[in-house]
């Protein structure tokens, strides 16, 4: 097995409220990307295969960081549709979709736990098909040879995260509150499985003239 760098993207359309709206980096978030790539470069980190998902933001986070070239897009990266799964709890539950961070807090574990428990009429996809497309599309890269990094989003994260650890929903949504934007986090093999050995890193925005930039929205 090969060991996966998990790259969250860059930060996207905070304003959004739907899912096509939200799918673009905002000026911060090429911004990110930018930064992470130099500090990759400094840093001579090598992967030999690169993978991102096929949303906007995926993919401009990719060339930010100045990986594009020969990358793999693979659908099964992409991020659940978590506007379109909170306007249906809105619908069917009355809950009501925040506009800041401070809501979601809230929000996403409320989400998450009607998701998972299959609460939420007619979603675009069910939390077991999301877990298993994110199990299938790890498990494909992890077989491949060499380290292998892999920009997608933070509630894929988290799942990878709640595959690896064997996290409770509500542990998986804290877990997916607290992932930054151009974090990484890295899954190692050890006796056959990928255990998490770096979560949430931002190396790229750890000094104090970029801490404005550790972002979560």
């Amino acid at each position: 097995m090969s060991h996966i760098t998990l790259i969250r993207h860059g930060q996207a359309n905070t304003g959004a409220r739907d899912e096509d709206s939200y799918d673009k980096l905002s000026p911060l978030g090429h911004q990110q990307a930018a930064w992470l790539g130099e500090h990759l470069k400094a840093s001579d980190l090598h992967h030999t295969r690169v993978f991102c998902g096929t949303l906007t933001r995926h993919i401009e986070t990719a060339q930010g960081m100045g990986v594009a070239s020969n990358i793999t897009r693979d659908p099964r990266l992409n991020e659940m549709e978590y506007f379109t799964l909170a306007q249906l709890m809105e619908q069917q539950h009355g809950l009501e979709i925040p506009t800041e961070r401070e809501g979601f807090v809230q929000h996403l574990p409320r989400v998450f736990a009607a998701w998972q428990a299959n609460d939420i009429e007619n979603p675009p996809e069910s939390w077991r098909d999301f877990e298993n497309r994110v199990n299938g599309a790890l498990t494909d890269i992890a077989a491949g040879d060499g380290p292998a990094l892999v920009v997608t989003s933070g509630g894929l994260i988290s799942i990878a995260m709640r595959l690896a650890l064997g996290l409770d929903t509500l542990a998986t949504a804290r877990m997916a509150l607290a992932i930054m934007n151009t974090s990484m986090h890295r899954l190692h093999p050890i006796d056959g499985h990928l255990c998490p050995v770096l979560f949430n890193a931002v190396p790229h925005l750890d000094n104090p003239n970029r801490h404005f930039a550790q972002t979560h929205l």
